[in-house]
């Protein structure tokens, strides 16, 4: 499966916590279609039209989960991407990020300046922003964040990786040549 990702750098999914919900789907939508089709087996139209609309719910359920294994999470040398399939994608610069911390929460109503990223309706990692950070909704709205929630499949990894990642940026050497001579 291709990924949508540049160059190199760590990716980070978050797409195991949702393959029961999205079993548990299919299955759900292949059997309402069974027992609608046999419900309107005395509608020749309609007895036909079903099995089509099941395959296409069924295809709609696959493709939002393909949509997560295929945008996971990214941490690169500059920046940390953080997405949830194609609803979300925030760019987050390591020079912004104050602190990273596993947190196990269930997603909760919206807080001003907060940013909840969730699967499941669990995030499991917070991260503090010395910054703010502009993000974009999915109708192209303009929010400003400081603390972003989100789920990875790996919190402790991430959490590790993320801190490692913004103490390897705020120590690299500055390309100033210095005082003049």
């Amino acid at each position: 499966m291709r990924t949508n990702w540049a160059g190199g750098g760590r990716v980070f999914g978050y797409a195991r916590a949702r393959r029961a919900l999205v079993a548990g789907s299919a299955l759900a939508c292949v059997l309402e279609t069974l027992t609608m089709s046999v419900l309107l087996r005395h509608w020749p139209v309609l007895h036909e039209l079903v099995p089509a609309l099941g395959v296409c719910a069924v295809a709609s359920v696959a493709a939002l989960h393909a949509s997560s294994l295929a945008r996971p999470h990214l941490l690169d040398t500059r920046d940390l991407r953080l997405r949830r399939a194609v609803r979300a994608d925030v760019v987050v610069p390591l020079g912004h990020i104050a602190s990273a911390e596993g947190e196990l929460r269930v997603a909760r109503r919206r807080a001003d300046g907060e940013l909840d990223l969730p699967v499941g309706f669990r995030t499991s990692v917070t991260l503090q922003l010395a910054e703010p950070v502009t993000h974009f909704t999915l109708l192209g709205r303009q929010r400003t964040v400081h603390t972003v929630h989100f789920h990875a499949d790996d919190a402790d990894r991430v959490v590790e990786t993320v801190m490692e990642a913004v103490r390897r940026a705020r120590t690299v050497p500055s390309t100033c040549p210095g005082p003049p001579a």
